[in-house]
């Protein structure tokens, strides 16, 4: 058995006592691994979930591509200190996203957004030094923390698609935290399930 059909096993164990919907629904979605974390630097990948907040993904896509064009060559966080706020703000960009990955450029430079220290330290001490960021909230925390470190046991209940997923498969009066709590330490893949879950009942 490989780690992933046993982690996914471990999902369809700690399933069980919520119900067959759930149970049903894990099974017939079978096992997924943690995405691929993007090879890019963190502060970067920071700018595009600032950038991505509150738009649809083609409205994300098509500012975040306008910015990439207008950095080229330069480092992304070189390019946001160095233009002014009327070049960002072609781009797309609102006033207060222009704020908060100026802050972000400028932390990166002074070397305190470091990938690997990150990665290295406990999450709850990482996630309290990124919502003390400009622009960045609990839910772009846990974002980072399954899809840029890769971290096994994040459950991130202020995403509303994970929530109204696992309480449709459970119940509607049972808080999902508290279901989520038996699938640790592998709430990360709990989420991506119930992601690919609302997904699929999307099409």
């Amino acid at each position: 058995m490989s780690d992933i059909e046993f982690i996914h096993q471990q999902l369809l164990n700690a399933a069980m006592p919520l119900g067959e919907p759930l149970v049903s629904a894990l099974t017939k979605l079978g096992p997924a691994p943690l995405p691929t974390p993007p090879d890019i630097p963190f502060s970067t990948r920071l700018c595009r979930a600032v950038t991505g907040q509150q738009l649809s993904v083609k409205a994300a896509d098509t500012i975040w591509g306008r910015l990439q064009a207008g950095a080229g060559d330069i480092e992304l966080v070189d390019y946001i200190q160095q233009s002014d706020f009327d070049t960002l703000r072609s781009h797309g960009l609102s006033a207060g996203k222009i704020k908060a990955m100026g802050s972000i450029a400028g932390h990166a430079l002074r070397g305190e957004l470091e990938a690997e220290e990150l990665r290295q330290m406990p999450r709850a001490e990482r996630d309290t030094k990124l919502v003390q960021l400009r622009g960045i909230g609990p839910w772009t925390a846990d974002m980072m923390s399954i899809f840029y470190f890769n971290d096994p046991d994040v459950w991130p209940d202020g995403d509303l698609a994970t929530r109204n997923t696992l309480r449709k498969l459970t119940s509607p009066r049972r808080k999902t935290i508290l279901s989520a709590r038996r699938f640790a330490p592998y709430r990360s893949y709990l989420a991506i399930q119930m992601w690919r879950a609302a997904n699929a009942t999307a099409m």
